[in-house]
């Protein structure tokens, strides 16, 4: 590509997340001179406190549960397990640090400039960018790209200092025996899962009808249920009136109607909002919605024609690999596609999710109410069943899995499971819905036995229409 030499750089980035650095690296292979802005570490949220913490620490709390369970299969313990909190925290941060360490040197090995600072749009073209020390540079550059994620929101309540929010939760100073979680959203589900798990004694508080707002209804009540059974104090329709301190640091959790639930750490779970705080984009013109998000085209083109967005910041589907393609999407945009490829065109459609809980969730295209209400007439397979482990394990945990089918084109519109492995088996599937799958090409399917994944191949009665 030719660049201008009018501008210092082709692309600037403010944002070393997941969706930042995808850009930020394709566009300088593609032979953009490209610049990147980041004031704390690299990764983002995904890597320092979201995706891979929640996960090696979902794995952590599953041991718990794996030692009691090994004894239906003939292993005996001679002491119980003891979780030390401290190992697991300095165990987590080390991989951390490699993995900030990785997504700093692909920046290196791409040639894009780092600089370690706040950026912040100063017009249309140009990023000052404020190191630590206060000190300050200004960049020029053709194309600017915002990527700066969310940040989690706590609600202005009474007592709103004394609560932590998800970014707290992974270095906490004391493992607390006692915790409560405000909110019923992914996040609040699975910290509630996860501490729990851990050995803490865990209480979610939703203030509405029930959890994981947004996933099919039925995985709602099944996952609700399968969280109670494991341990988990799950109350739904409870709102916290305010947060106390009493003796000795415990926190006091007031809800409405008077009640009193006390805990070492309160978590509040109830949102993310845009990370847009000191970015300048009022004094650059860049148009917000109400909730912050930066408003952007199928282009991620703000208002703005040389100032983009994508990610978490944009406040559409926030998850790490929507920004991951949304920042290949740009590039193939701005720089053309690489040689011999056709141009990268995202597609927020049959985009799998897995929620972390115990057990997990995995889903797929459509819930049943809104295949109901796009499709029409449709056919819904569902199964529920105690997996074959647990046959000797002794838990009483159950696995759900269930199809939903367009009537009409006998396409499979939507596949939800909860239960071990969900994620990981969901992620195949994802691809036959990607495809267009179909009911009949489902049943044509041999299964693998015994396994909970062929119970999706083997639906042969539909439950309801």
């Amino acid at each position: 590509m030719t660049s201008d030499a009018s501008f210092d750089f082709d692309l600037f980035v403010i944002g070393g997340g997941s969706g930042g650095v995808r850009a930020a690296r394709f566009a300088a292979q593609r032979g953009a001179r490209v610049g990147m802005a980041e004031s704390g570490r690299m990764g983002g949220t995904c890597v320092n406190v979201g995706c891979i913490p929640k996960k090696l620490y979902s794995t952590a709390a599953h041991y718990a549960e794996a030692f009691v369970e090994a004894r239906g299969f003939g292993w005996e313990l001679a002491h119980g397990p003891a979780l030390d909190w401290s190992v697991l925290k300095a165990n987590r941060a080390k991989e951390i640090t490699r993995l900030n360490g990785i997504y700093d040197g692909l920046m290196l090995n791409a040639g894009v400039q780092r600089l370690q600072g706040h950026g912040r749009l100063i017009d249309a073209h140009t990023v000052q960018v404020t190191a630590e020390h206060g000190a300050t540079t200004r960049h020029t550059a053709k194309h600017i790209l915002i990527a700066t994620g969310g940040t989690p929101h706590v609600p202005d309540i009474e007592g709103r200092e004394l609560v932590v929010t998800s970014d707290d939760m992974f270095d906490l100073p004391v493992f607390p025996q006692r915790l409560v979680v405000v909110g019923g959203g992914y996040i609040g589900c699975e910290m509630a899962s996860i501490f729990h798990g851990l050995g803490a004694q865990t209480t979610l508080l939703y203030r509405g009808e029930q959890i994981l707002r947004g996933f099919d209804d039925e995985v709602r009540d099944f996952t609700a249920d399968e969280m109670r059974k494991h341990g988990v104090d799950v109350r739904v329709h409870c709102d916290v009136a305010r947060i106390e301190a009493s003796a000795e640091g415990v926190r006091r959790v007031v809800l409405s109607d008077g009640t009193v639930i006390e805990a070492d750490v309160v978590l509040y779970a109830t949102g993310r909002r845009p990370n847009v705080d000191g970015l300048g984009l009022v004094e650059a013109g860049v148009k917000q919605a109400r909730n912050g998000a930066i408003e952007v085209d199928e282009h991620f083109t703000t208002n703005v024609p040389s100032i983009f967005a994508l990610g978490d910041v944009v406040g559409r589907l926030e998850l790490t690999p929507v920004a991951l393609a949304e920042g290949m999407a740009l590039v193939d945009h701005l720089f053309g596609p690489a040689p011999g490829k056709a141009a990268y065109r995202m597609d927020y459609d049959n985009i799998a999710t897995a929620v972390f809980t115990h057990p997990p969730v995995g889903t797929v295209g459509l819930t049943e109410a809104q295949a109901r209400e796009q499709c029409g007439a449709i056919r819904v397979f569902r199964s529920d069943f105690k997996p074959l482990k647990h046959t000797l394990s002794g838990s009483g945990e159950r696995t759900l899995v269930k199809l939903i089918v367009d009537a009409a084109s006998d396409r499979v519109v939507g596949l939800h499971m909860v239960g071990a492995d969900a994620g990981e088996i969901v992620q195949g599937f994802a691809v036959a819905l990607k495809c267009g799958a179909t009911k009949a090409q489902f049943d044509a399917t041999i299964g693998i036995h015994p396994t909970s994944a062929e119970e999706f191949v083997t639906l042969r009665e539909a439950s309801r229409t």
